[in-house]
């Protein structure tokens, strides 16, 4: 625990890269196999669970510290990090125990009582709090919390992999998708240079397209590039190898079984394959696919029923063909890429409208392809994608060969109602607002966002909030209705879940309209009038 509390520490207070690199390259060298493990799947994301709740974890701490429960919970309000407040509010240990390494904390002390008796479970947690010596409790109680959050991303640890091990870092990223159990074994396949047999069960890790921020002529003539529409949905890998079907989301979730349309018609394709595409939901006979909202009653069913299937049947928006007969073709060319796998879609027995090869938009030049991104909203599409012709399928957001160009996005004057602290290092600042529109003279909540302003405007928002504060509903902070901000979101959907009956998607701050008094401020009507 010693060496992985150190590495969190200098991973927390380093702000180059490449001293971030430079200390995880010097803990995987030092690091037994077994820790080594547990450390990519906690730097990966990976989270313990079941050893204690929130409420456990500060009524614990109020009777190990004896403290009131009203004041830990002040504490934990002014803080914010749950972690940072208990490792504050703890004493120092009388008699740290003898040193024990990450996995035996893991392995031998906190997973043998998850989900188990409570009393049980706060032993264990009582034994870490009362044995480690603040620095490395800080780290357990982040193990407790599930908030550990560095500052590096599972792309900046597999790059450090990389550089330590000499593994191709394509390889270490797909070897790394998915669920993994952390062991031994695993770090001795996942930094293995052999081909391993388990690496033709795993999807290829996502290509991704960065924002297109400059007009799009300075890319170059517009034919050099294909231009496709960009679906709203879920991007899903297909892959299909010696007949049986997979399907993956970008998220690294397997979604076998919840789409069985896609599965059926996946194995009636003539040959073996790897796809990347748009999971939509889309009515055969319909020009435009359904709003999210329709897909996301999909996502949760593991094995849907006749009505589920009839409401929202699924359709997949092919785009490109990473393997084809066992051979992987990711580095060949895009053209190459899309006309093998138009001839392979072609092949299918049957109307291919469940899996559908997305179409290319034919344009002369950039105005043409300006004026067919402006028809977007009408489709039910975000904009446009230009990736180039020539360009291979790597890995991650790397810029210059897919761009997504955008519609600009819909609009509304909200205004600020309530607000709560941030996590990690915004744990101190409030940053996370709640936004609400007029509706008979009331505001009613309709957003949350947590980006959009710089930090100066964030400092000054903070010092007003605290300033301007009605009420108090433990984190959360009701306040004076005063500050109007332009949201923009890139569609609205009705909802029953919601006292608006509407629900934006992907809400964000675009400015702050210091110019505009709350009374002017939009009404849920002019919102509802959005909706699709």
């Amino acid at each position: 625990m010693k060496a992985f509390a150190a590495l969190y520490r200098e991973l927390d207070r380093s702000t180059a890269t490449s001293d971030k690199r430079a200390a995880l390259i010097a803990y995987f060298q030092a690091a037994p196999p077994r820790d080594l493990a547990w450390a990519l799947w906690l730097l990966s994301g990976g989270k313990l669970a079941g050893t204690a709740n929130q409420r456990e974890l500060r009524e614990w701490v109020a009777q190990e510290s004896g403290l009131p429960d009203w004041l830990v919970g002040e504490c934990y309000d002014e803080v914010g990090d749950l972690a940072e407040t208990l490792n504050l509010l703890l004493p120092e240990p009388a008699a740290p125990a003898p040193e024990r390494p990450l996995h035996e904390w893991i392995e031998q002390h906190l997973a043998p009582v998850a989900k188990g008796a409570p009393e049980l479970r706060r032993e264990a947690v009582l034994a870490g709090w009362r044995g480690l010596p603040p620095a490395q409790r800080f780290v357990f109680d982040k193990l407790l919390t599930g908030a550990l959050r560095v500052g590096v991303s599972q792309r900046a640890v597999q790059q450090a992999l990389a550089a330590w091990s000499g593994v191709d870092i394509a390889l270490i990223a797909q070897r790394m998708l998915g669920a993994w159990t952390p062991s031994p074994e695993f770090v001795e396949r996942l930094l293995s240079a052999q081909a391993q047999a388990s690496d033709r069960e795993q999807p290829y890790p996502f290509f991704l397209a960065s924002p297109l921020e400059h007009p799009p002529h300075t890319l170059g003539a517009a034919g050099e590039w294909l231009l496709e529409w960009k679906w709203d949905g879920i991007r899903l890998q297909l892959i299909r190898r010696r007949g049986a079907v997979a399907l993956w989301s970008r998220g690294e979730e397997r979604l076998d079984g919840r789409f069985p349309e896609i599965e059926a018609a996946a194995r009636q394709l003539p040959r073996d394959c790897v796809l990347d595409g748009e999971l939509l939901a889309w009515r055969a006979d319909e020009p435009a696919p359904l709003p999210f909202a329709a897909l996301q009653t999909r996502i949760q069913r593991r094995k849907p029923g006749p009505k589920s299937l009839a409401q929202a049947p699924a359709r997949m928006q092919v785009y490109d063909l990473l393997e084809l007969d066992g051979e992987d073709w990711r580095e060949r060319p895009l053209r190459q890429r899309r006309a093998a796998l138009a001839e392979l879609l072609a092949a299918q027995p049957g109307a291919p409208s469940v899996l559908a090869l997305s179409p290319q938009l034919a344009v002369d030049d950039w105005p043409q392809a300006a004026a067919q991104r402006e028809t977007s909203r009408g489709r039910g599409v975000e904009g446009l994608m230009l990736k180039r012709r020539d360009s291979p399928y790597r890995i991650g957001r790397r810029r210059g060969d897919w761009w997504k160009w955008k519609i600009d996005p819909l609009s509304i004057d909200a205004v600020l109602i309530y607000a709560q602290a941030g996590h990690g290092r915004r744990s101190t600042l409030y940053t996370d607002y709640t936004f609400g529109l007029w509706r008979e003279g009331e505001l009613v909540p309709v957003a949350k966002a947590y980006s959009g302003l710089d930090d100066a405007e964030i400092l000054e928002l903070d010092r007003w909030i605290r300033a301007h504060t009605l009420e108090r509903f433990g984190p959360v902070r009701a306040v004076a209705p005063v500050q109007v901000f332009e949201l923009g979101f890139e569609a609205v959907n009705r909802s029953t879940r919601h006292k608006s009956g509407v629900a934006v998607r992907f809400p964000r701050i675009l400015r702050w309209r210091r110019d505009k008094p709350a009374a002017q401020a939009d009404t849920l009507q002019a919102l509802e009038s959005l909706a699709q």
